[in-house]
């Protein structure tokens, strides 16, 4: 059996998506199907169909999203239909050396459905980042759902499909972000306050966001941080060291993805400090620093995929705090949108109006 929806496509580099009807097989072997009830508009999203990550033309576009199990395939025990689900992309594999280690936040070999979703002629598609949820209905790897209290919202859920989890990863799996410490979050838009959200989680001390838009800023300072650097107006790595008592900060994160702001993160941090990178460069930029001062300085510079996030563990209990009131994931979702409203919302994400808008089925 197979099932008719409607669904957002990217048919080529730089064009407008398009609403179409697609076809989505049923679950075969390790499958689930999922009715989405919510999914947000990411940046990544927008890269994709730039042709930014690759030429697989046509993608399937969504990836942030939150629905319920339809159906499943043979073999999956994890889920069941009527479950509610955070869609994830690490689906743990439980083989790869990552995870013969112990290491499955780091699977090297996180796999997708085998199956493939369909235009109405049988023109295969690509889904974002093997998800695919701009659509009513969605093929995945059980793997790829994480089941949560069905009392959360959806809109507020699927955010922790990706950029959320990153940003808030990134402070606590990362970062290692610990009570009393001093952090800097560089850039901030939805995963850098999701940062500064996930340092105020943990119990940093001060918490200073930098960056160049003072409406920005404010919503930072809502989302937890203790201090605010407008780095147009004043030397964002000045500034840090002079919140921090001249040191610098314990943990420095860096959301933009950029060579200038990352050198800003490496020397606003204490001696010893972390600077944990969770912005996406381009494939083009360059970094160079003195070698001396990357041996001098100490401390740890790491990246951050996915929040080194582990679903199973990290999504249920991110959603226990969230019901909880203690973490204000509903602060996340700008607006809500409709399907047919995908390319909008593209082009009020470059006008740094909203940190998310989701679309609601």
């Amino acid at each position: 059996m197979t099932h008719q929806v409607r669904a957002v496509v990217a048919r080529g580099k730089g064009a407008p998506v398009s609403l179409e009807t697609i076809v989505v097989p049923d679950p075969g072997p390790g499958e689930a199907l999922v009715k989405v009830e919510a999914c947000g508009v990411c940046h990544t999203d927008l890269h994709y169909r730039e042709g930014g990550i690759n030429d697989d033309f046509p993608f399937l576009l969504g990836h942030e999203a939150a629905g319920v199990v339809e159906s499943v395939g043979e073999g999956v025990t994890d889920v069941a239909p009527g479950d509610f689900v955070i869609l994830n992309w690490r689906a743990v594999c439980g083989n790869c050396r990552a995870c013969r280690r112990g290491r499955p936040q780091y699977c090297f070999n996180t796999h997708n459905a085998k199956q493939k979703m369909t235009l109405l002629d049988g023109t295969e598609l690509s889904p974002a980042l093997g998800i695919g949820a701009f659509a009513e209905k969605t093929l995945v790897a059980a793997g790829q759902c994480t089941k949560v209290d069905r009392a959360a919202s959806a809109a507020a859920a699927g955010l922790l499909g990706c950029g959320v989890m990153a940003g808030i990863g990134a402070a606590i799996n990362t970062g290692n972000v610990g009570r009393g410490d001093s952090v800097a979050v560089i850039g901030c838009g939805g995963v850098g306050d999701a940062a500064i959200a996930g340092a105020r989680l943990a119990g940093a001390a001060r918490i200073i966001a930098v960056d160049i838009d003072d409406r920005k800023l404010e919503k930072a300072r809502s989302l937890g941080a203790t201090h605010t650097v407008n780095s147009k107006e004043s030397d964002a790595v000045e500034a840090i060291r002079e919140l921090t008592g001249g040191f610098g900060a314990d943990v420095v994160i860096e959301a933009v993805g950029r060579p200038e702001t990352y050198k800003q993160a490496f020397y606003g941090r204490d001696l010893a400090g972390t600077v944990v990178l969770v912005g996406v460069p381009t494939p083009e930029m360059k970094l160079e620093l003195p070698l001396l001062d990357v041996f001098g300085r100490g401390g740890s510079l790491k990246s951050s995929w996915y929040g080194d996030c582990l679903p199973s563990r990290d999504f249920p209990m991110l959603i226990d705090l969230y019901l909880q009131g203690r973490l204000d994931l509903d602060a996340f979702v700008t607006e809500t949108i409709a399907l047919e409203d995908v390319e909008k919302a593209f082009e009020r994400m470059h006008g740094g109006d909203v940190l998310r808008s989701v679309v609601v089925f």
